[in-house]
C-alpha cells in the first residue's frame, strides 16, 4: 500500500462516480487516474494493465471529445443504445482474440505472473472505456464482469486498496447502469 497507490485509486473512484453522474469532467479525472496508476502497475510487473493505462489517456481524450459533441440533458451527456446486438458480439469476439493475441506476448515476452488474466482483462477494458467514451449503456455491463475479476486478480497480486478499489468499481458499474438508464435511450447510428 503506498502513496500512490491511494492516489491513483482515490482520482479513479472519483473518475468512474462522476462517469456514472454523466458529466464531462469525468475525462480529465480518469486521464490523471490513469497516468497514476500506470506507475502502479509498472512496480506490480502488470505490464498490461501498465499498458492498458497509456490507451486509457488516449481513449479518456477521445470520451472528452465526444462528450462535448453529445446531446446534454439538465448538463449531463445523453446515453445511447448500442447500435445492433450483432456489432456487440462481434466487438466482444474481436477483443476475445486480441486478448489471446496479447496474453501470449506477454507469456513469451514478459515476467507478468498472471499473462492470460492481465492481458484478457485489458482488452476487455478498452472495450468498456470505448463504449463508455461512445456512450452506449452497455459499457456498465461490460465493466461490472471485468471489476469483479480484477478484484480477484489484485488480491492475488497483494494490491489490497487496489482491490478494495475495483470491489467498490463493481457497485458503481452497477449503480451506473441503473442511472444511465434513468432516461430513455434514442438509436444511435453506429
Amino acid at each position: 500500500m503506498t502513496t500512490l497507490e491511494w492516489m491513483a485509486a482515490l482520482a479513479s473512484a472519483l473518475g468512474v462516480w462522476l462517469t456514472g453522474q454523466r458529466l464531462v469532467v469525468c475525462w480529465p479525472v480518469l486521464i490523471l487516474a490513469s497516468l497514476l496508476y500506470g506507475m502502479v502497475f509498472m512496480q506490480a510487473a502488470l505490464y498490461a494493465d501498465a499498458a492498458l493505462q497509456g490507451v486509457f489517456v488516449v481513449l479518456s481524450a477521445y470520451g472528452w471529445w465526444q462528450w462535448f459533441s453529445g446531446v446534454r440533458v439538465w448538463g449531463s451527456v445523453q446515453v445511447v443504445a448500442y447500435p445492433k446486438v450483432a456489432l456487440m458480439w462481434r466487438d466482444m469476439g474481436l477483443t476475445a482474440i486480441a486478448g489471446l493475441a496479447l496474453a501470449l506476448a506477454l507469456h513469451d515476452w514478459t515476467d507478468d505472473p498472471t499473462p492470460t488474466a492481465d492481458a484478457m482483462l485489458s482488452a476487455y477494458s478498452i472495450l468498456a472505456q470505448f463504449w463508455s467514451a461512445r456512450r452506449y449503456r452497455q459499457n456498465w455491463l461490460l465493466w461490472m464482469a471485468v471489476d469483479v475479476l480484477y478484484t480477484v486478480l489484485f488480491l492475488e497480486r497483494a494490491l489490497w486498496v487496489t482491490a478494495a478499489l475495483y470491489a467498490a468499481f463493481v457497485v458503481l458499474a452497477v449503480r451506473g447502469w441503473w442511472k444511465w438508464g434513468q432516461t430513455p435511450l434514442p438509436p444511435v447510428s453506429g
